[in-house]
């Protein structure tokens, strides 16, 4: 891959994390720049998850150092980085499920910070204006990730980090989810993409990486991703 050209929005130095005294990342590093969709793909325990939630604050690395518009934030905690422009998407299911869809919004909204906007132009972003009513519990489990991903964009983040969005969304969700990732990087926005639905994510992805034993072994397009030996032997095979 060339080298990047425009200064990074999100770093990663030298990342390591151990847990109940096993390594699972070891020095990782990584940068993602402005408008661009990165994937970082792997197998189940390859460290995919860790690596998210040391990028987002909810760990603190054992090692290495995360810059955010290249200010050091190895140390804040999540709510911090939000502030700043960092959104996250994670993998367990974090709607208020005893509120409706149009009270998840707005009360993420008071909680970012961002100034209000008609709930029913933030739902349509992901097709869910005409279920603003119903109550999240009552969701279907892709509707419910549609809701995750537009909860966080409400805080109109600047970096995106998404642990599987695509789970239990069907395949016209697929789609639109996509179409929306796609259109915050080219307006700009940065996102970080990790899903089992590999071919999917690589869809509307711009870069692919490809994470084995808590380490960056490839760094490729998505094109060359699924071709690649190393993908087949060790991933996709």
């Amino acid at each position: 891959m060339t080298e990047p050209s425009e200064a990074a929005l999100l770093r990663a130095e030298n990342v390591s994390v151990v847990l109940g005294g096993m390594e699972v990342l070891r020095g990782i590093s990584l940068r993602i720049q402005p408008g661009e969709i990165v994937g970082v793909l792997g197998p189940s325990g390859a460290g995919k998850s860790t690596l998210f939630r040391a990028l987002t604050g909810e760990l603190v690395p054992t090692a290495g150092t995360v810059l955010f518009q290249e200010r050091d934030v190895t140390l804040l905690p999540l709510w911090r980085r939000a502030r700043l422009g960092l959104g996250y998407v994670p993998q367990t299911a974090s709607v208020l499920f005893d509120l409706s869809v149009a009270d998840n919004l707005a009360t993420f909204e008071r909680a970012a910070g961002v100034p209000r906007r008609d709930l029913a132009e933030r739902a349509s972003e992901v097709e869910l204006e005409a279920r603003l009513d119903v109550l999240a519990r009552d969701l279907s489990g892709g509707e419910r990730r549609r809701l995750e991903l537009c909860r966080a964009l409400t805080g109109e983040p600047r970096v995106l980090v998404c642990d599987e969005p695509l789970a239990g969304v069907d395949p016209s969700g697929v789609s639109r989810m996509g179409r929306v990732l796609r259109g915050r990087a080219d307006a700009g926005m940065a996102v970080l993409v990790a899903d089992h639905r590999v071919r999917e994510a690589l869809e509307f992805c711009h870069r692919a990486l490809l994470l084995l034993d808590g380490r960056i072994e490839l760094e490729t397009t998505p094109a060359e991703f699924l071709e690649h030996p190393k993908v087949r032997r060790r991933y996709l095979g």
